[in-house]
């Protein structure tokens, strides 16, 4: 029997490649304490950008600040790229707290998705 986690990540990222294939895909990892943010080409299968909340550079903060942080630098490097739409992958997480957080900093850091 498979993981329920595993279940609902695979129906999210099917459900995202079905209808954005020429898009690289902005995934999102919580773990207790960090957040972490990965652009990933899937027609090259190579990774563009990735931002965490690990880095030396980032003063530590609650963990929802941390994640608006994390928003702001991964679309601040996929724009440095070229890349301005992404398609966001929240995985098995729900849009909510610190994904959601996360989200919405890198829009308002000017990705689009």
């Amino acid at each position: 029997m498979r993981n329920k986690t595993a279940i609902r990540q695979k129906r999210n990222r099917a459900k995202l490649k079905r209808v954005n294939t020429d898009k690289p895909r902005l995934t999102v990892f919580r773990s207790a304490k960090n957040i972490y943010a990965q652009l990933i080409d899937d027609s090259k299968r190579t990774t563009i950008a990735s931002a965490s909340s690990k880095e030396k550079s980032i003063e530590k903060n609650n963990k929802t600040e941390l994640s608006k942080i994390v928003g702001k630098l991964i679309a601040e490097r996929s724009i440095a790229k070229g890349i301005k739409e992404v398609y966001f992958d929240r995985g098995s997480y729900k849009y909510h707290g610190r994904v959601k957080s996360l989200a919405e900093a890198a829009r308002s850091g000017g990705l689009k998705f």
